[in-house]
């Protein structure tokens, strides 16, 4: 495992483990101030064996690594190109690395997971699934997808201090307004990610309607 610079992001590969018959490969977004071994841990946690495939984020704000700009007018814009670069990262790694992208799941963490949930608003053939920690309504596209073969599992907090109150609860609604299978999880804290909400996500994975789709 090491971090290379190249394919259009600073990034991490571990290959799935030895013997693995077509296996899930994970995209891992991290949140403000992370890295692309951040959710390194994370992703071994909810599905051992898978391929682990970590970004770091290009965006630089008060000296922390970000995906994307804060949510101005000019933030809006960057989601939408920061989106259309990891479309083409994904495109790129998949042949790379010689992974099926109808078995990848994205897993984003605050602001990797509002990037994670633009990806699917925009390019949901990109993935299998999704499992979105704190994430937001990034923006609302002019056009509803289908989501049809899409399982999304979103992470929220009751005592999110930067999450306004149902922003889960929204973005679910317009994932489920193209088909998408969604699950919502309180963690009863705040923004911090939970073992509660590592291994409701995890149990969440290995529900057999979750794994069939996956293989599908």
């Amino acid at each position: 495992m090491q971090s290379t610079d190249d394919l259009g992001f600073i990034h991490t590969w571990v290959p799935a483990k030895s013997g693995s018959p077509d296996p899930v490969t994970f995209l891992l977004l991290h949140g403000t101030g992370g890295d692309e071994n951040a959710l390194l841990p994370v992703g071994h946690e909810l599905w051992p064996g898978a391929a682990l495939l970590g970004l770091r984020g290009k965006v630089l704000e008060n000296g922390r690594r970000s995906a994307f700009r804060r949510f101005t007018e000019a933030g809006v814009q960057d989601i939408k190109s920061r989106t259309e670069e990891l479309a083409q990262f994904i495109d790129a790694a998949s042949k790379r690395y010689d992974f099926n992208r109808r078995r990848l799941i994205v897993v984003g963490y605050s602001n990797g997971a509002n990037l994670a949930a633009s990806l699917i608003l925009f390019h949901p053939h990109y993935l299998a699934g999704a499992v979105l920690f704190r994430p937001m309504v990034p923006l609302v596209p002019d056009l509803i997808r289908n989501f049809s073969h899409l399982s999304v599992f979103i992470g929220a907090a009751c005592l999110d201090p930067l999450i306004p109150s149902g922003q889960a609860e929204q973005l679910a609604a317009l994932f489920e307004g193209g088909g998408a299978d969604v699950t919502i999880s309180l963690h009863p804290g705040g923004r911090e990610l939970g073992e509660d909400d590592i291994q409701a996500a995890k149990q969440w994975l290995s529900r057999e309607n979750i794994r069939r789709k996956v293989a599908a």
